[in-house]
């Protein structure tokens, strides 16, 4: 048995590896997301953002001084020249492979050889190196690289105190660790940045469905995404199956030429066809607006006017999808037996009533399924948004950056990456919250087709 059924797994795993790897993780780990404050300002982690605050230096304005590197053997010396009544000093023979900070101390010069001083190029290589070094003079002050050519004394800006907070060394300010909002955070509000990561629970669900600033929004574009799905599936539909019963006529010449023509919307890739029409919408020069202020006096605003752009909107998504469902409807409509063609035209049917009576039935439950899948389809389809009008136009009485013709897919990537706080973990909430409505029309694809279904007895 287990002979039998190895090579089959062994054909699966590759698939089934590729779906974890694709499509497991990746909602996992959105998932996660979505229940921390992970944003431009919280990226790194409790013990790194502490880390990077304590490594933050305070340097004395005016007080820099030049540096030369020498080489010593396969070593190198970091030597600060005699400046007025400071006397000159440099350090023992270093390493500089290392982006590791360390405390080296300077000596006197006295009657230290040195080679010549190293070139630009040689100091720019070591840059990494030479800006971890902390050099400690002989009266005890630290000096640290601030530029190609000077160093300047330094001391931490940060001292951690035992009970965990930050004090600043310039005001003896503390800030302590706030682990609700991710930040180090002082008595009276001030926040340092960076922050750090912490886990908010369902703060972002919370505010996507009870947040008035945030619900409005959201729920307008909730809306326009289903209705931007249901008008584009029923648009390509009803001009797909319009174009497919008339190309089956069997009276109509040159059917072999209309389908060729029709069918080149869709053997144009579709992005270059979206900035096709990006063109031809344009609202001062595009020849649309052209045509029509030649006709009628009009120059519609396409790209501003919110009902305009999502009309404009439905109309280029319906043109980049009807070649598909005409040829899908033509298929399935020569699928249809003869005998029942010969029997409706013997009863007397008429076109329209063959169409309604024999047509439409026979197409509808195997043209279902493909339906609900176009409907998901489009519900992300953030190619079309991003490329034809990027959501605009944009809203101005909304706290998140939100346009008219946003869908949920791309209100998720403004919030994320075009926002100035860049929310990735509310973004990854939203993202979540898709999901669940992309799964749930999965799973009335499947109550259509009966995947699920037990076989009927």
């Amino acid at each position: 048995m287990s002979g039998q059924s190895s090579p089959a797994w062994r054909y699966l795993l590759p698939a089934l590896a590729a779906a974890a790897v694709f499509v497991v993780f990746p909602m996992l780990y959105t998932l996660s997301l979505g229940f921390t404050n992970y944003s431009a300002r919280n990226l790194l982690e409790f013990e790194r953002a502490r880390a990077q605050l304590l490594e933050e230096r305070l340097v004395q304005p005016g007080s820099e001084r030049a540096f030369t590197l020498h080489a010593d053997g396969a070593r190198w010396r970091v030597a600060l020249p005699a400046e007025g009544a400071q006397a000159a000093l440099v350090t023992a023979p270093l390493t500089l492979d290392t982006a590791e900070p360390r405390a080296v101390p300077l000596q006197p010069l006295a009657d230290t050889a040195l080679t010549p001083a190293a070139t630009p190029a040689q100091v720019v290589e070591r840059v990494p190196a030479l800006r971890a070094l902390q050099l400690t003079t002989p009266d005890g002050q630290t000096w640290s690289l601030q530029s190609l050519r000077h160093v300047a004394p330094s001391r931490p800006l940060y001292t951690l105190r035992d009970d965990g907070a930050l004090v600043d060394t310039l005001t003896a300010t503390a800030y302590r660790p706030d682990m609700v909002e991710g930040f180090f955070t002082s008595e009276a509000g001030d926040q340092l940045q960076p922050g750090f990561r912490v886990a908010v629970g369902w703060r972002h669900y919370q505010r996507i469905f009870s947040d008035g600033r945030f619900q409005e929004p959201f729920a307008s574009v909730l809306l326009w995404t289903v209705a931007f799905s249901a008008l584009t599936v029923l648009g390509v539909t009803a001009l797909g199956l319009l174009l497919a019963v008339l190309l089956n006529w069997e009276a109509l010449e040159g059917r072999a030429l209309y389908r060729v023509v029709l069918f080149l919307p869709y053997a144009v890739p579709g992005f270059i066809s979206i900035l096709v029409f990006k063109g031809l919408f344009n609202q001062n020069l595009g020849e649309i607006n052209l045509i029509l202020n030649g006709l009628f006096g009009i120059q519609p605003a396409w790209f501003t006017d919110p009902a305009l752009a999502r009309a404009m909107l439905l109309f280029v998504n319906i043109w980049l999808g009807f070649p598909y469902m005409m040829v899908l409807c033509s298929g399935l409509i020569k699928a249809i037996p003869g005998d029942l063609v010969e029997a409706s035209a013997v009863l007397g049917a008429g076109p329209l009533t063959h169409f309604r009576r024999v047509t439409l039935p026979l197409i509808l439950k195997p043209l279902t399924p493909l339906l609900i899948s176009a409907f998901a389809f489009n519900f992300n389809n953030f190619v079309l948004v991003s490329l034809l009008t990027a959501g605009g136009p944009d809203r101005v009485d909304t706290a998140l950056p939100v346009g008219g013709t946003d869908i949920l897919v791309s209100y998720t990537w403004r919030i994320a990456f075009q926002d100035s706080g860049q929310q990735f973990g509310l973004a990854a909430a939203i993202s979540t919250v898709i999901f669940a409505i992309v799964a749930a029309i999965t799973l009335v694809q499947m109550r259509f087709t009966r995947i699920n279904d037990e076989p009927a007895r």
